[in-house]
């Protein structure tokens, strides 16, 4: 667009020199002087006039980026049909870009409120059948106790406190897995000791740490994101690997927190990229502006790695 105005300007330039009477001498006289000045002068003011209106469609356009709201999805950029090649192929670009982040927007959304709602249930599930179960049957033995003058009442007593012992052990555990109190109370290194720790236990699999004591400071989000990534990465190979040695490592050897997560299972299985467990990972990094990324291992498992910035 530009180089096709330039050159009607360089064209216009050469038939007023060639058709125009004026001669220039050497040295130029006064009147000639004039005369070539109002002709740059022409000459610039016709290339300024053509080029505003060529870019007219580009400044619309500009208008129209400016103008949209990501939260309100529905708006495209229109009516740039006529306008240049590049400010047209610019347009579509920019309506292509709306539609994948609208898409990936609704997928996030979707993503979010079925964990949210998987949660929820698992919550309810627990209370329900654990600790709702366990009270009914404390209450049912203090009726009975209640009822019962003899020497089973010390008897029932006990047994009826270490129902409660064992339903509140169990209402920790619940919060525990919705917000990790050690995280809080301890630091994320030894937050991450206990989960290792737990996970080891739970699924019989030796799991060797390589947690840096010297890390730079993390604001709690991002202890939290860390933490949550360790123990997605930490569930998945529990589930999928069928692996008998996993390693946790978090340093810092370059300044920026590096958290990896290794086992020596069976390797990336097809649809690994897609899983909803991978995919809430990958957003939590994203939400910290950290690196996300999962491969083959060198065991030949696979590796879960958050680089931090």
């Amino acid at each position: 667009m530009t180089f096709s105005i330039n050159l009607l300007v360089l064209a216009a330039a050469g038939a007023t020199l060639a058709l125009s009477p004026v001669t220039i001498h050497d040295p130029i006289h006064a009147d000639e002087l004039v005369v070539l000045l109002a002709l740059i002068m022409a000459l610039a003011l016709l290339s300024f006039v053509l080029i505003r209106r060529a870019l007219e469609p580009l400044r619309r356009l500009t208008g129209v980026i400016t103008e949209i709201d990501p939260i309100v999805p529905g708006r495209r950029a229109a009516g740039f049909d006529g306008a240049a090649a590049e400010v047209f192929l610019l347009a579509d670009a920019f309506n292509r870009m709306l539609d994948r982040l609208e898409t990936e927007r609704r997928e996030s959304a979707g993503r979010a409120l079925d964990a949210q709602e998987a949660e929820r249930l698992r919550v309810a599930r627990e209370l329900h059948d654990e600790v709702g179960q366990t009270l009914t049957a404390v209450a049912l033995r203090a009726e009975a106790a209640a009822s019962d003058n003899g020497h089973h009442q010390d008897a029932a007593l006990r047994e009826i406190g270490e129902a409660v012992q064992g339903s509140l052990d169990d209402l920790r555990r619940i919060a525990n897995r919705l917000r990790p109190e050690a995280l809080d109370d301890l630091g994320l290194v030894n937050a991450l000791i206990a989960l290792c720790n737990r996970v080891s236990r739970q699924g019989d699999i030796a799991i060797r740490r390589n947690l840096a004591g010297d890390l730079p400071s993390l604001t709690p989000e991002t202890e939290l994101v860390v933490y949550r990534v360790a123990q997605e990465a930490l569930t998945n190979v529990l589930r999928h690997s069928s692996a008998t040695r996993a390693t946790v490592s978090l340093t810092a050897p370059d300044g920026h927190v590096t958290l990896a997560v290794s086992d020596n299972g069976r390797g990336l299985q097809d649809g690994v990229q897609q899983r909803t467990g991978v995919a809430g990972m990958r957003e939590r990094a994203l939400l910290v502006g950290g690196d996300f990324a999962i491969g083959p291992a060198r065991d030949g498992g696979v590796e879960v790695c958050l680089r931090l910035p």
